[in-house]
């Protein structure tokens, strides 16, 4: 199947649920790497994915994340950026098939760029290609950079895909701070911005709540009434029970907000930290009745 194809002429298209809290639930260790499972535990990995697909997933994520050579390098893992993209990539293949698309996923260096802190845009566009390339040879369907905060990172990391690839490329970015993401970009302009580099999907991903993330997107239609959106929302906000993190939105309140984004025409929709498989299951069967 051509994703793009399908974007085009599909009425909305499922997402997957969160990784991390997933994995956590599998045995990932406080603290531990997630992308080291591609490689020692790669049948939990596939086992994740599966349990989205069975619930109703057109689309997966890689377990890539945190994936880039400069989060990596925390854990002295840059050397293996390669390595752990591929492996994820390929397993997350392995696992849809080819009834089902795969996102490489790409999440932000946690650094600060010049002036506000030591990251050259050249560094960062040389670590987006290494893994992004890493991904594109793993067999992703499209490129998935999330959970942005900086507009400038953003655009460095769509810049790195498209030196090594032609792969679509999809950006969501948090906004969590006032309507605002923690760098104080509002969604319009974000869409404006994004949407004119010539990308083929952008939205909103993460964030406090289901209303926030709603409104995040209802301005991005509003600015960019041409863009295909895509929303992944987090299920709510995490309480402490039994020093375990327990999110409160209920897979029944989630798939009446699909609902609610698919009315703003949202064409890609999931879940994102809190989410799980039975989240997923609800809301494909509230889109798909």
């Amino acid at each position: 199947m051509n994703f793009l194809n399908v974007l085009q002429t599909s009425n909305i298209l499922i997402a997957d649920g969160a990784t991390g809290t997933q994995l956590q639930k599998a045995g990932l260790p406080p603290g531990y790497t997630p992308e080291l499972w591609n490689i020692e535990k790669s049948d939990a990995i596939l086992a994740h994915h599966k349990t989205y697909l069975d619930a109703g997933s057109d689309i997966i994520l890689t377990n890539t994340f945190g994936g880039n050579p400069i989060k990596l390098r925390a854990a002295n893992l840059d050397a293996r950026a390669e390595e752990l993209n591929k492996a994820g990539a390929m397993l997350a293949r392995k696992a849809a098939g080819t009834d089902h698309f795969v996102f490489g996923d790409i999440g932000p260096t946690g650094k600060l760029f010049t002036p506000l802190g030591e990251l050259l845009e050249e560094d960062a566009i040389h670590a987006y290609e290494i893994q992004i390339r890493a991904l594109a040879e793993g067999g992703v369907d499209a490129i998935l950079i999330e959970t942005m905060s900086a507009l400038e990172e953003a655009r460095v990391a769509v810049i790195a895909a498209k030196n090594v690839t032609n792969l679509p490329i999809i950006v969501t970015m948090s906004f969590d701070t006032r309507g605002r993401t923690m760098m104080g970009i509002k969604p319009a302009f974000a869409v404006k911005e994004l949407w004119s580099m010539g990308i083929q999907a952008v939205g909103a991903n993460c964030g406090r709540t289901l209303t926030e993330t709603l409104t995040a997107i209802q301005e991005m239609r509003a600015a960019s009434p041409e863009s295909i959106l895509m929303a992944k929302p987090n299920a709510g906000l995490p309480n402490l029970e039994n020093n375990q993190s327990v999110y409160d939105v209920t897979p029944d309140t989630m798939a009446e907000f699909a609902l609610k984004f698919q009315a703003e025409g949202v064409k890609i929709f999931g879940g994102c930290c809190g989410s799980n498989p039975d989240h997923i299951k609800a809301i494909a069967k509230i889109l798909r009745t």
